[in-house]
């Protein structure tokens, strides 16, 4: 026997149902959010060689991942030697009216951008650039139609 109050029993009981599954089916939409954060968006830093100095440009940055481009401006070709904080960068020689490029990740601190020929006497080099690096950058996250 089919009664009349059942009927109302298996609605309930099928609505019931119904709000569960939706309310399960939100539970299991992915995290986006990377663990760990990506890191800064790379900085670029250029520099220049002249007959006495080196020069960059920005000089003061935050701590993170950084292109640094210099060109060479003198007559004769130069090695460049990035040090700091337990960081040893080099790439050289670069001709005269050449450019050349380091890629590296910097911590806090100083750094120093020097330039010379390997052979020569350090009375030789031409005048350091200083770098001073800060605080991490904030994350790149955020930052559209990056890598």
């Amino acid at each position: 026997m089919w009664r009349e109050g059942s009927r109302g029993g298996g609605r309930a009981t099928l609505a019931a149902g119904v709000a569960l599954v939706s309310a399960l089916a939100g539970c299991g939409q992915p995290d986006y959010s990377r663990r760990p954060p990506r890191p800064p968006t790379p900085l670029q830093i250029t520099g220049v060689i002249t007959e006495d100095r080196v020069s960059v440009s920005p000089n003061r940055i935050g701590a993170g991942p950084i292109v640094l481009i210099v060109s060479n401006q003198d007559a004769t070709s130069k090695t460049l030697v990035l040090e700091g904080e337990s960081k040893r960068e080099r790439v050289g020689p670069i001709n005269p009216q050449d450019t050349a490029t380091i890629t590296a990740n910097v911590q806090q601190g100083r750094y120093t951008l020097r330039a010379g020929s390997d052979r020569a006497a350090p009375s030789q080099m031409v005048k350091p650039a200083e770098i001073v690096v800060g605080r991490e950058r904030p994350t790149g996250e955020d930052d559209l139609l990056r890598p």
